[in-house]
């Protein structure tokens, strides 16, 4: 599914570590959006009881970028319709998280992400 994925602990929470492609300041959101492609995938295959998502973001082993999740009742809500895949979207890139010293103090988060809404 496009990351490299260090680590998984699948329990409740889910805990996923992988390692960006893209190490710079800020998390990379398509790499988010092929996270949780794969866990959508597999929940719609029923082989994945969906649970809340924490996902950690590493530059190298050890140095961490940042981190998001995403909740269990998203993933539900989405997949009965309740909400659109950009609302699911945007619900999970309001909690990323990026770790301090991380950046420049410059956080464009807020700014829309054409890209990441298609």
């Amino acid at each position: 599914y496009g990351v490299s994925v260090e680590s998984i602990d699948g329990g409740d929470p889910l805990e996923l570590t992988y390692m960006t492609a893209f190490p710079g300041r800020e998390i990379h959101r398509g790499e988010i959006g092929r996270a949780l492609n794969a866990l959508i995938e597999q929940a719609e295959a029923d082989e994945w009881d969906p649970v809340r998502v924490e996902g950690t973001v590493v530059r190298s082993p050890g140095d961490v970028l940042g981190t998001w999740r995403a909740e269990a009742e998203w993933f539900e809500a989405l997949a009965s319709y309740e909400i659109s895949e950009t609302e699911f979207s945007a619900r999970v890139l309001d909690t990323v998280s990026h770790e301090t010293g991380a950046g420049d103090g410059d956080d464009d988060r807020s700014e829309p992400d054409a890209e990441a809404d298609r």
